[in-house]
């Protein structure tokens, strides 16, 4: 590291919270020119480096098309793309610009990405040939949409440009600097109750980020880094893409969907040294018939609590046990079992790790807003005013949601999430204290999926809650009440299935529907979903 980690906290926020901090400059083109920013690998294992210069030359390009199209500093842009080298460049050339980017996941359904286009204000969308269709008027996508649509190939949906098409003469524009508080990301991100919440991260968030990279997975010039995370999640966009970048470090990304044997392959052939995902995919790699032997210098995993077979697994199958790490959308990670060798600790099983530097995490009475005794278990909190590498804004257009977030002196910022510290610092994560459901290391509101399944009209209501899952650690099952005269069968299961698909989520649709009388709820009418999950649970 080369000085101590919190000389090396007040460098990087040096240099990321300024007045004339450049996106476009701090991610790609202060760096050297030749240096390989990304490798894009192909299902068939094929592969393109895609350089710094030749990153900086196509965004440019592309921010120029985008000037074109009226976009400037503060404009939203959202995407609806696979992990490519088009993704990286189209990110940059909104950064170029100044204008903030609006990441939809893939998996998404016409409603869920309408509503976060239209929550953004996005002027301007980018979307992948196979996905393009989503935005296509009709249903839940305005016949007159306030964004143009750029298609990054082909595509039938009228008044759409293609990629390549808005065409620029003359010398590149400067790029954009909106300083350390200027917005980069507008992120949503689900919870329990009500619509997805913006979460608007600013450049200076950067510098959070860039600590991640160095002090928790420990990326170093020699390195062959891979995170498997989609981007178009946080885990995703803040360490497979803005933290390499920031810290210039060559990534891997992989344009093809999750197996475990392309993994396998990729982890073989092009010699992973340093490898983070979600902990369902270690559990997927043990599961499948392991490949070629892997050797890898460090392993992290992040999105929900690791299990101990997974990393005595990890011991003997990667060379390296996997360490867990801990953060939120709000702030990126904040507690971890670091690797770097200047906060190299032999953790006790099962923690979470310690706070890293920048950040001071607790663990608060959950009578009192007070730190709770060594071994006592309460709620995960943030110091706001003692973590320097704290950027949460608050979340888009909802005070009373920011407010519910800290205590009533502001001090705390509460994570949601149940657990304990010790008396060496080390965290052990118990539980959510909400029901937002981890699937497969991604963050599913309940809300979401029951708002959905109420949109039938044999649905008088809906409870969504997460069951444990050996693969997936979480999967969502459905308490359904029905109308008057209506029949809880296997076609209606099947039909309650495809709807969630086709209006929320592929990927978040119920794996069990059952039909119950009534829900469990409050004297105030709020739904139980504690005594479903206990229900289930009895009755397995």
């Amino acid at each position: 590291m080369g000085t101590d980690p919190n000389t090396r906290v007040r460098e990087l926020l040096d240099s990321y919270d300024r007045l004339d901090a450049c996106a476009a400059e701090l991610l790609c083109d202060r760096h050297p020119a030749d240096a390989v920013a990304f490798t894009v690998i192909d299902s068939d294992l094929s592969a393109v480096d895609l350089t710094f210069g030749e990153l900086r030359a196509r965004s440019e390009r592309f921010a120029a098309a985008l000037a074109g199209l009226g976009v400037g500093p503060g404009d939203q842009v959202a995407t609806l793309m696979a992990k490519s080298v088009d993704l990286v460049v189209v990110l940059l050339g909104i950064w170029r610009r100044g204008a903030v980017h609006v990441p939809l996941f893939t998996a998404f359904a016409a409603p869920a990405i309408a509503f976060r286009l239209h929550a953004s204000g996005a002027s301007v969308v980018i979307a992948d040939p196979d996905q393009a269709g989503k935005l296509a008027p009709g249903g839940d996508m305005p016949a007159d949409p306030p964004w143009r649509t750029i298609v990054t190939g082909e595509s039938d949906i009228p008044d759409t440009l293609r990629m390549d098409e808005p065409a620029t003469g003359g010398a590149a524009e400067p790029p954009a600097a909106v300083g350390g508080d200027g917005l980069l990301v507008q992120l949503f991100t689900s919870g329990t109750t009500g619509t997805p919440k913006g979460v608007p991260i600013p450049v200076r968030a950067l510098a959070s980020f860039h600590a991640y990279q160095e002090f928790a997975l420990d990326v170093r010039p020699g390195d062959v880094f891979w995170n498997a995370a989609d981007p178009g999640w946080a885990y995703g966009l803040y360490y497979a893409i803005l933290g390499p970048l920031v810290s210039g470090t060559r990534s891997l990304l992989l344009h093809a969907g999750f197996s475990p044997a392309l993994t396998w392959q990729v982890l073989d052939k092009f010699g992973v040294t340093n490898f983070t995902a979600a902990p369902t995919v270690y559990r997927a790699l043990r599961a499948a018939e392991p490949g070629n032997p892997v050797r890898l210098r460090r392993a992290s995993s992040a999105g929900e609590p690791l299990t101990p077979e997974v990393v005595a697994w990890s011991a003997e199958h990667l060379g390296v046990a996997v360490r867990d790490h801990y953060g939120q959308t709000e702030h990126g990670m904040v507690i971890c079992n670091a690797w770097h060798d200047d906060l190299d600790t032999a953790a006790p099983a099962g923690s979470m790790g310690r706070s890293l530097p920048g950040w001071e995490c607790t663990v608060l009475s959950d009578t009192a807003d007070t730190e709770a005794p060594a071994g006592e278990l309460g709620r995960i909190a943030v110091d706001a005013e003692r973590s320097a590498l704290l950027w949460f804004l608050g979340y888009l257009d909802a005070p009373e949601r920011t407010a519910q977030r800290y205590t009533a002196d502001g001090r705390w910022y509460l994570t949601g999430d149940a657990g304990s510290r010790d008396v060496d610092g080390y965290f052990h994560f118990s539980a959510r204290d909400d029901d937002v459901i981890i699937m497969a290391g991604y963050r599913i509101g309940p809300f979401d999926v029951e708002s959905v399944l109420v949109l039938h009209d044999d649905v008088a209501e809906a409870a969504v809650v997460g069951m444990p899952d050996q693969l997936r650690g979480e999967v969502l099952e459905a308490f359904v009440v029905l109308r008057a005269g209506a029949a809880g069968n296997d076609r209606l299961e099947a039909e309650l299935q495809t709807l969630v698909k086709e209006k929320f989520a592929a990927h978040a649709y119920p794996r069990r529907v059952h039909f119950v009388a009534a829900l469990p709820k409050t004297p105030s009418g709020k739904v139980q979903r504690f005594l479903l999950r206990q229900q289930e649970r009895d009755a397995g």
